[in-house]
């Protein structure tokens, strides 16, 4: 196994849109490798994340081991598509306060953002077209880590399910992944996991759960126990407040969880 932990580095991707929605305000760190912000035309929303996931793919495939920093979590889908084309076969973690499996069928809002691991795992084959290449991840490779706010529905398909489903502590992921033997790891982290009282302005926050140094531990035990080849980390905090001080603070403390560091332009300079 390839100790990540201590070794390569990260290649910093910032993809800063909401499904389809650009966010002028997301903070781009001075260091970020490539930004992901296409010429969408008018359309349909899965159309015109499809374009939007296409160019993600494009920046994830010029990197070595990608970092993406987005405002929301269908992105990972994107990034798995872009690590399947290096990686045969690929597990995830996914941190979450919620399940993200729901599907068209069973959605109570439609929302697509709480679609995710369903897009990932093949449940959602009639939202989007095969240009990705994505081919579903098995569902006894994912973990889910947390997940307490779910709906009925999607509650009663995690169950019915084979996706591996534990609570966001350092030692239970730690030996989710080590059940998964070597197989290479994505993580992906949706910042609403972390207790809403402690991260406000959250677009969608679930109430009290694990405090941000527990989801720090949680991803550094992640990258000493796996082969972490790709992250995501959906920044998932309301437009207009996603640039504070705070939020900042917050994702510069878990990018330097998975080993790597963040460096934040003067604000009086223009963003890139």
């Amino acid at each position: 196994m390839t100790d990540h932990s201590t070794g390569d580095a990260w290649d910093l991707i910032v993809s800063p849109w909401h499904l389809d929605e650009h966010i002028p305000a997301f903070p781009i760190p001075a260091n970020t490798t490539q930004v992901v912000r296409p010429t969408l035309s008018p359309g349909p929303v899965p159309v015109r994340m499809s374009l939007l996931h296409q160019a993600t793919v494009d920046a994830v495939t010029r990197t070595a081991r990608p970092l993406v920093l987005s405002g929301d979590c269908p992105t990972a889908r994107a990034v798995v598509a872009g690590l399947q084309r290096r990686q045969p076969d690929l597990a995830v973690l996914w941190l979450d306060a919620h399940g993200d499996f729901n599907t068209p069928a069973i959605s109570t809002s439609g929302y697509l953002g709480g679609m995710a691991i369903a897009m990932l795992t093949g449940r959602t084959p009639e939202l989007f077209d095969d240009a990705l290449g994505l081919r579903p991840v098995a569902e006894t490779s994912v973990v889910l880590a947390d997940a307490r706010d779910l709906d009925p529905a999607e509650r009663d398909a995690l169950a019915a399910s084979q996706v591996r489903r534990v609570p966001a502590d350092p030692a239970a992921i730690t030996a989710a992944l080590g059940e998964l033997g070597r197989t290479p790891v994505h993580v992906h982290l949706d910042v609403d996991v972390i207790d809403s009282s402690q991260l406000p302005d959250l677009r969608f926050p679930s109430g009290p759960g694990p405090s941000l140094s527990q989801i720090e531990e949680c991803l550094a035990a992640a990258c000493g126990t796996a082969d972490v080849v790709g992250a995501s980390i959906a920044c998932a905090w309301l437009p207009d407040r996603v640039s504070d001080q705070t939020t900042r603070d917050a994702i510069t403390r878990l990018v330097r969880a998975l080993g790597a560091d963040l460096v934040w332009p003067d604000p009086a300079v223009q963003p890139l």
